[in-house]
C-alpha cells in the first residue's frame, strides 16, 4: 500500500511476553528477555552473515516488551495497534515471542495493511488445530485461524514433522505447502514472492541446538539450514517474528544464543531485501 512505503527498511524489535495460549507448559513468556539478553551481550557482536551490522549498517531500534495481559482480547488488541503504528512510522516489526498464537494478530495487522501475505512457516508442529483442547486460540492453532481469515496467500511450512491426521486435513483444506523433514534440502524450499511474513517457531530446529522449547522433536532443522532457506529469499519482508523460547527448559542458554542471532540474520534479510512497493 502506497502508506506504507519507505527508502529503506528500518527494523521494530519488540517482545511478546505472553503464554497464556500455551498447552502442556507454559515459559515462553520469559523467552523475549532471554533472547533480549544474548542480543546485546559482549559475549557476540552485532554482525549478521550477509555482512550487515545491527545499529552501523542497518537501522534498528528495541521497544522492549509490551505490557500484555492474559486477557487475549485486549492484548490481540495491543499487537496489532503496535505493528499498524510500526507500519505508519516507515518500519518493519520483528517480534518476539511469547507463544505461537501471538503469530495471528501480528499477521492480522500485517494482513490489514498489505493484504494476504505470502507467509514461510519454520515449526516442528503445523499449528493448523481447529482448536486445541478446546482453545481455538491455542498456541497449536494460529495458522488455522489466519487462513480462515484470508490473510495468507500463501502458506509455506517448513520443519514440520509431527503430522498427524488432523493437521493433514486442515493443511488439504486451506492449500498449506508442507516441505517434509524427510530427505530435507533447502533447495526444496520455494522463493516466495512478496509481501513475505517469516514465522519462525524454534522447536522448527532440532533440538540439540535448540533444546530451550516447550515441546522438542527430534529430527529437525540444522541451524545451517535454516539460514539456507532464509538467506535464499529474495522478497521484501513486511514482518517476522521468533516465538516459543522457554528459557526453563535451555541449557548453557545456548537456545537464547540462537534467538539472537536469527533476530540479526532477519535484520540483515529485511534490509537486504527492501521495502514492499505494490
Amino acid at each position: 500500500m502506497s502508506g506504507y512505503k519507505h527508502a529503506m527498511p528500518a527494523i521494530r524489535l519488540f517482545g511478546l511476553p505472553t503464554d497464556v495460549n500455551s498447552s502442556f507448559e507454559r515459559g515462553a513468556a520469559a523467552g523475549p528477555a532471554a533472547i533480549r539478553t544474548q542480543l546485546w551481550s559482549d559475549r557476540g557482536n552485532r554482525a549478521s552473515e550477509l555482512g550487515a551490522e545491527l545499529g552501523t549498517d542497518i537501522a534498528f531500534a528495541d521497544d522492549g516488551n509490551l505490557p500484555l495481559t492474559e486477557d487475549v482480547a485486549r492484548d490481540d488488541a495491543a499487537i496489532r495497534r503496535h505493528v499498524v503504528m510500526t507500519y505508519e512510522n516507515g518500519e518493519v516489526p520483528l517480534a518476539l515471542g511469547g507463544d505461537h498464537a501471538v503469530t495471528f494478530p501480528l499477521v492480522t495487522a500485517a494482513a490489514t495493511c498489505f493484504g494476504p501475505l505470502n507467509i514461510l512457516h519454520i515449526d516442528a508442529h503445523p499449528d493448523l488445530y481447529d482448536d486445541f483442547g478446546g482453545n481455538p486460540r491455542s498456541h497449536a492453532s494460529p495458522f488455522a485461524r489466519i487462513c480462515e481469515a484470508g490473510h495468507a496467500a500463501r502458506l509455506v511450512q517448513v520443519g514440520i514433522r509431527t503430522l498427524n491426521a488432523h493437521c493433514r486435513e486442515q493443511a488439504a483444506r486451506f492449500g498449506v505447502e508442507i516441505v517434509p523433514m524427510t530427505g530435507f534440502t533447502p533447495d526444496a524450499v520455494p522463493v516466495l514472492r512478496g509481501p513475505l511474513y517469516v514465522s519462525i517457531d524454534l522447536d522448527g530446529i532440532d533440538p540439540s541446538a535448540a533444546p530451550g522449547v516447550a515441546h522438542p522433536e527430534p529430527g529437525g532443522l540444522t541451524v545451517r539450514e535454516l539460514l539456507a532457506v532464509l538467506h535464499k529469499q529474495t522478497a521484501p519482508i513486511v514482518g517476522a517474528d521468533i516465538v516459543e523460547h522457554h528459557p526453563g527448559r535451555d541449557v548453557g542458554d545456548v537456545t537464547a544464543i540462537l534467538g539472537a542471532k536469527l533476530v540479526r540474520e532477519l535484520a540483515a534479510l529485511i534490509d537486504r531485501n527492501g521495502p514492499w512497493r505494490d
